[in-house]
């Protein structure tokens, strides 16, 4: 066919294939703005719409019903294409015969693939706010036409879906809202636009309400106490050279609390006039104490020493004995840590060997070294790293016992009657992950 007679056959064609190029571009509209409505922080559109964006909230109102909105954006996307499809066969038939449906089918799929499906996602991916703050209103006019239509879609798969047994919720995310903070920080982090000490902060508040107190307070091992029956000046010796501003009180024995002592209101009684530590009633200015159970997740406790303006509390089993103490400070040092810098070990007994190895002691919670050293060893079943050690192996550990497991070799230094008192931990020479 000579030029003069392709153009004369192309003008013949012309209202069909302006058509074509149309539903093409259409066809492009509709799958960049499924990814960019789809790809849009959340978080970026509320901003916007509190300073008064009104294409933030219109996007935000698109969003609110996903489902109802691609399926729209679905249904004018694949009406494009068909149509597009459909006329350009009809002008391979005309030009080529019976082997235009051929022609037709591999010339579409190339247009619609580069045109209508990669460029347009590619370019709305890489600046999804925008994007979708530029194709808000007209999606809006789009999705309140054809959104009864996309509704009834929606009806028919849920029910089709529902024969089978699954349950196709509306707009329930498969991940929690800290679930999904939690990701989006650590993405952050692994990407280098959140440092580790924020990303840890972050954490921490996180984790509050999945942490309980017997999982961060003073062990009553470690617990340091007064004696309501020692005498007065060894009581008032012992509280102004302990480092800690409150001490609990008991009498009996340490289960039986009766009081918490603040040092200040002791240096108070002592400087009223005629009192000397040796005629001082120590259990006059005791506090009384306040018990808390020890499943108590940190976020309620949180909650309740700032409702309660209280710094300490007695942590109790479920038959009222005494487990530890737990102040507004330990569950502070949850969000803000201990770490001065990333790379400097400042936790109350961990040193670092010039081996490259780490030892620790037995009552080193674990989160504390997670938190320091980047590590991920499980907290979920032990809290200290010589509850970890005893729950893998299964058995208390003799000294000189190593066990290899989540990567790092654990070797036993020192032992105590039935406690590990030190361990020295250094990277995994296999990649076994479960005790030896």
């Amino acid at each position: 066919m000579t030029i003069e007679g392709t153009l004369a056959v192309l003008f013949e064609y012309w209202p069909e294939i302006l058509s074509i190029v149309a539903l093409v571009l259409l066809s492009a509209f509709f799958s960049g703005s499924e990814t960019a409505l789809t790809a849009v922080s959340r978080s970026r559109i509320h901003t916007l719409e509190a300073n008064g964006d009104e294409s933030a909230g219109i996007v935000r109102r698109l969003i609110e019903r996903r489902d109802r909105l691609i399926g729209a954006l679905l249904i004018g996307n694949n009406l494009a294409n068909i149509l597009a499809s459909s006329l350009a066969t009809s002008v391979f038939l005309g030009l080529f015969g019976n082997s235009g449906v051929a022609l037709a089918t591999a010339a579409m799929t190339v247009i619609l693939v580069i045109f209508a499906e990669v460029l347009p996602k590619s370019w709305a991916i890489s600046t999804p706010d925008r994007f979708a703050l530029n194709v808000a209103g007209t999606v809006r006019l789009f999705v309140a036409v054809v959104g009864p239509v996309s509704s009834f879609v929606n009806a028919i798969v849920r029910w089709i879906l529902g024969l089978f047994g699954v349950n196709l919720s509306r707009e329930v995310s498969m991940l929690s809202a800290h679930e999904e903070l939690r990701g989006a920080v650590d993405l952050l982090h692994r990407e280098g636009s959140v440092v580790k000490a924020d990303r840890d902060r972050l954490g921490g508040v996180l984790d509050l309400g999945e942490l309980e107190l017997s999982d961060i307070m003073v062990h009553r091992t470690a617990m340091r106490a007064i004696n309501a029956d020692d005498p007065p000046e060894v009581v008032v010796r012992a509280i102004l050279d302990s480092p800690y501003t409150r001490m609990p009180l008991w009498r009996g024995s340490i289960d039986n609390i009766i009081g918490v002592v603040h040092a200040k209101d002791l240096l108070r009684a002592l400087a009223e006039p005629n009192v000397e530590p040796e005629n001082l009633d120590i259990v006059k200015i005791a506090q009384k104490p306040w018990f808390v159970p020890d499943s108590t997740n940190l976020e309620d406790q949180l909650n309740a020493f700032l409702r309660r303006k209280q710094h300490f509390a007695v942590v109790v089993d479920e038959y009222g004995e005494v487990q530890g103490i737990v102040t507004l400070e330990d569950i502070l040092e949850e969000i803000v840590g201990d770490i001065a810098d990333e790379h400097d070990l400042d936790i109350q007994g961990v040193r670092q060997e010039a081996d490259g190895s780490i030892v620790v002691d037995g009552v080193v919670p674990i989160r504390d070294l997670n938190r320091a050293l980047d590590w991920n060893l499980p907290d979920e079943e032990a809290t200290t790293i010589a509850g970890l050690v005893i729950h893998e192996s299964m058995t208390i550990p003799e000294e000189r016992q190593a066990f290899t497991f989540y990567g790092k070799r654990f070797i036993v230094m020192k032992r105590e009657k039935n406690r590990i008192t030190k361990l020295r931990i250094r990277p995994a020479e296999t990649e076994e992950t479960k005790p030896q």
